[in-house]
């Protein structure tokens, strides 16, 4: 795994593939059409042609790069401030000190403490798609593991898995959902019941499966230290503010027609009140934040990196061309099999494609074309975006945070592999059967 290409590469490698590729597959074009009650351009089935165009020139191609990145300045801005809040959080101890209070409030119930810090790490998971703030908090989380009696594969699993969970299932993650809804012309957060339903099912299995396996596979416990920090009152204050900026941001997305600015801003708010309730000081939290920067540019620029793909093919004029391929296949099977094999595919183009908000971006102008012309609604091919996308982020090698929180807890990849594949193919599972409803049910 130390030889493989990082996701600077990949997708640097993806936009030079890009251009190659506008030299070889037949530029083309759909007439579209804009509907004035709802704003939404679709495509007109049976409309493509091919057309001679103008091909890109290498200077062309690298103007795409500083554009992509500059296109998704709104996205790429929610990133660094949501990031940089969070560090700041985490750097008032706030985070870690909640984490402790709950060791002691559930230490013996093993089955009840399994269930909360599932449920915490799901709910993060849904609401700002958590996984890198993971990395931090995995070395309490494993104290709070061995107190608990759990082995190491469980605390992985009720952290980082459930924010996996969560992030796939989610109705409202801003990363995933929202940005493909975006991509995909949709109302933001709408289909939300529908997702909610399907997200509570996933729980349940989640829970279910992660129950019995810790009934087999127990561990002694370890008593967890007395010198444990007890929580301060600007800890209890800044959690109880941190729930709060996620109930306003909801609002705001399903009442007041919030988008990625309004968003960004409420987590600068929320970060700066933190850093200076938790004493850090104004250079303190200056410092925090931009220590957060840090730690989220990389994901940010991959974005726009992403993007950068999706801005060849479009200049390029092959994208129509690449959805008029991937049509004929398609038009021979059902709709409902056509969703399980968008979602199939999503799986695996996210090996290369580690950031799922980049696939979202890059697949979504292909994929939403794609499924007006074979009679699949643009909700439900988001679904299958982000049932397969999020969701293989349980297992591939090029996910930055699962790789580091597995050298964290000392896991090695191939042995992760043998106890994830199974939950994995369960979500996948549902995911599918979640498709298939969508399909006969004509969800919107």
């Amino acid at each position: 795994m130390k030889n493989f290409p990082n996701a600077f590469v990949i997708i640097i490698a993806a936009v030079m593939f890009a251009w190659v590729l506008t030299y070889v597959v037949p530029q083309g074009s759909y007439e579209r059409f804009t509907d004035p009650d709802t704003g939404i351009t679709s495509v007109v089935s049976d409309s493509y042609q091919e057309t001679e165009g103008k091909h890109l020139s290498a200077f062309e191609v690298m103007l795409t790069i500083p554009k992509g990145i500059a296109d998704r300045a709104n996205i790429i801005v929610l990133i660094l401030l949501l990031g940089g809040c969070f560090y700041v959080i985490e750097k008032t101890g706030a985070l870690s000190q909640g984490l402790n209070k709950l060791v002691k409030v559930l230490k013996g119930r093993e089955v009840l403490s399994l269930f909360a810090v599932t449920l915490l790490f799901t709910a993060a998971g849904a609401s700002i798609g958590m996984q890198e703030e993971v990395i931090a908090m995995m070395p309490v989380l494993i104290i709070f593991g061995k107190s608990m009696g759990f082995n190491i594969y469980t605390t992985v699993y009720m952290s980082y898995g459930s924010t996996v969970l969560g992030s796939a299932f989610s109705p409202s993650n801003p990363f995933g959902v929202i940005i493909a809804q975006q991509e995909a012309g949709v109302s933001l957060l709408s289909g939300s019941i529908f997702r909610l339903v399907v997200t509570g099912i996933a729980f349940l299995i989640w829970m279910l499966y992660l129950v019995r396996y810790n009934a087999k596979h127990q561990t002694e416990k370890m008593e967890a230290s007395d010198t444990q920090e007890k929580m301060s009152l600007s800890s209890k204050i800044i959690l109880t503010l941190l729930c709060l900026t996620f109930v306003v941001v909801l609002y705001g997305l399903l009442k007041l027609d919030w988008g990625f600015i309004e968003m960004s801003a409420s987590f600068f708010v929320l970060g700066i009140v933190s850093g200076l309730l938790g004493k850090l000081g104004i250079n303190g939290t200056g410092e925090a934040y931009i220590d957060g920067f840090k730690e989220m540019i990389f994901a940010a620029i991959i974005i726009g990196l992403a993007n950068s793909i999706s801005m060849v093919l479009q200049e390029g004029m092959i994208i129509d061309s690449i959805v008029y391929g991937l049509f004929g296949p398609l038009q021979y099977v059902s709709a409902s099999l056509s969703g399980v094999l968008m979602m199939v595919a999503h799986v695996i183009l996210h090996i290369p494609i580690p950031s799922y908000s980049g696939q979202a971006i890059l697949t979504m102008p292909i994929l939403v074309p794609l499924s007006d012309l074979i009679g699949i609604s643009r909700q439900t091919c988001v679904l299958a975006y982000q049932y397969g996308a999020i969701t293989a982020d349980m297992f591939v090698p090029t996910n930055g945070a699962l790789m580091a929180i597995l050298a964290v807890s000392g896991i090695p990849y191939n042995k992760w592999l043998q106890f994830a594949w199974k939950p994995t193919a369960l979500l996948l599972l549902l995911g599918a059967l979640a498709i298939v409803v969508s399909v006969f049910t004509g969800y919107v």
